[in-house]
């Protein structure tokens, strides 16, 4: 699988143009689904979040780029419907969109979903994160950013990445988020550490990964 983990959809011409090099095609010739979940889990989530971001007007670009075709992949009701039905529509995808929220939310129901599992076999899809929707495929999100807790507890994620992703770094309506408070957070992990603002994405392709960005962004030990 191809990552692109964003703070913030894809903000700038930068983001724009590493999407489509890892898409391999352009963005009118791609199907994509989009995985709202993440949003359900946050305390600050409203109804009109998911809302928002399925329907193209939130203020993370990413379901409005125009794309072939967009359908809706929801977690929670992957169990009830079987995976002869919702794992082929996932391997015709060439993009899954997904949702910041609650990172530990989302990491719960692509576990009980079984899309945890089917994401190895996903070699040439893209996935597209922002916010909670990138920090889920991290080995650890930090205890700052636990809001759900998962069953076992812990701020563990999927680790399919082997660094931890702090995102929004000096957002205007985020005071608390500033780069001294990454640096804090970062030294509380074991691991890598992206401190990302809204302009900058990670990209991941076979392991090799490199920044792409238009702001400003800082990898910690």
């Amino acid at each position: 699988m191809r990552l692109l983990l964003t703070s913030a959809g894809i903000k700038n011409a930068s983001i724009h143009k590493a999407l489509v090099e890892l898409l391999g095609k352009p963005i009118a010739e791609s199907d994509a689904l989009c995985i709202p979940t993440a949003a359900y889990g946050s305390s600050y989530s409203t109804p009109a979040g998911p809302w928002r971001f399925i329907s193209g007007r939130s203020e993370q670009p990413m379901t409005e780029l125009g794309w072939k075709s967009l359908g809706l992949l929801e977690l929670t009701a992957l169990p009830s419907m079987g995976s002869d039905r919702w794992v082929q529509w996932a391997r015709e995808a060439d993009a899954l969109l997904v949702n910041g929220g609650d990172a530990l939310y989302l990491c719960h129901w692509m576990r009980e979903s079984g899309l945890a599992e089917l994401l190895p076999s996903l070699h040439e899809t893209v996935w597209v994160g922002f916010s909670a929707g990138s920090m889920v495929m991290t080995p650890r999100i930090g205890i700052d950013f636990v809001g759900w807790k998962p069953p076992a507890g812990g701020d563990e994620a999927l680790g399919v990445v082997d660094f931890s992703i702090f995102p929004h770094v000096d957002h205007p309506d985020l005071p608390e988020n500033t780069m001294a408070e990454a640096e804090r957070w970062a030294g509380g992990l074991s691991n890598p550490a992206y401190a990302i603002d809204d302009e900058t994405a990670i990209r991941v392709v076979d392991g090799s990964v490199d920044v792409v960005s238009e702001g400003h962004w800082k990898l910690f030990g």
